[in-house]
């Protein structure tokens, strides 16, 4: 595990998060007139939430949280970001949804929540989130450990195979990888993917952002993810994989195939870009929480 690298990722985050909202409009109003970021897809995974209690992890400044909490799950979203959490806080009080949201680094978060028996009925979690994590097996620990008997945790992320490839849709990442990749910091993907990621009205904002804190990021495949759940004792329903991304432009010639879900260009072959997957906890008859995080303690795959 290394949390000097999700430190490093904490402040790169809070810097990129500031110029992320600063291409959303007003939100609070968004949400005040029925507004949601949530897509068709994520609410499949998740089922019916209404009057579950959810943990929303790695929840960023909190959009889906409370679009979430809309439908009357009660919601606690937990983020490393100090700058996203402290948003997030706002954006609920000024939109009149109410959430939790609790600013942590996830490990430690765990740690925490084990020692005070927190569970939920639903863990979800969404895009670009387990790349920032160094260990795979706390992570699903953690989450299997805060899920109630019978508990559902959804899960969608891009592809770790569309990661292989640059911008230019050329191969030059190893799918392989087994070291954290350093990176420039936390780049202006809101602004790069114009109204893919702005449902409300979208603004210029901040203008050719520049990160000056640099990032970490882990490379897992989809055979890391299913196996640490499976380790985590969970039991695997479904997993999807879908040949679009839901509101991130990415790559060149990126087309909006409608409802904001983006392809790659024509002349290329259909690829996976996004995946999902629905994991439970068994039932109250056969499940035996080991509320510690657990797991071996890696750098990295």
């Amino acid at each position: 595990m290394r949390k000097d690298l999700h430190e490093a990722n904490r402040l790169s985050w809070n810097a990129a998060t500031v110029a992320h909202n600063s291409h959303k409009g007003d939100q609070a109003a968004f949400f005040r007139n029925g507004g949601s970021t949530l897509f068709p897809e994520e609410l499949e995974l998740l089922g019916d939430v209404a009057g579950r209690s959810l943990l929303h992890l790695q929840c960023n400044a909190g959009q889906d949280s409370l679009s979430l909490a809309r439908l009357g799950a009660d919601v606690t979203g937990v983020d490393i970001s100090d700058e996203a959490i402290a948003f997030a806080r706002r954006l609920s009080d000024e939109s009149g949804i109410p959430a939790r949201f609790e600013r942590e680094d996830l490990f430690t978060w765990f740690e925490q929540a084990a020692r005070d028996r927190r569970l939920f009925d639903c863990v979800f979690t969404s895009y670009g989130t387990i790349c920032w994590l160094s260990d795979l097996d706390r992570w699903a620990s953690g989450l299997a450990g805060v899920l109630k008997p019978g508990g559902r945790f959804a899960f969608i992320e891009f592809h770790p195979f569309a990661m292989v490839f640059n911008e230019q849709w050329q191969p030059h990442y190893d799918y392989f990888r087994s070291a954290p990749v350093e990176e420039d910091g936390v780049g202006d993907y809101v602004a790069q993917s114009g109204d893919g990621l702005t449902p409300g009205a979208s603004e210029a904002g901040v203008v050719d952002f520049r990160n000056p804190h640099r990032s970490y990021e882990f490379y897992w495949g989809v055979g890391d993810v299913v196996s640490a759940l499976i380790r985590a004792g969970l039991i695997l329903e479904r997993m999807v994989e879908f040949p679009y991304a839901n509101g991130w432009r990415g790559f060149d010639g990126m087309r909006d195939i409608g409802g904001r879900r983006m392809a790659p260009p024509e002349s290329m072959p259909q690829i996976p870009l996004m995946y999902g997957l629905v994991a439970n906890q068994r039932s109250s008859a056969h499940v035996t929480v080991d509320h510690g995080v657990g797991g071996p303690d890696q750098d990295s795959r």
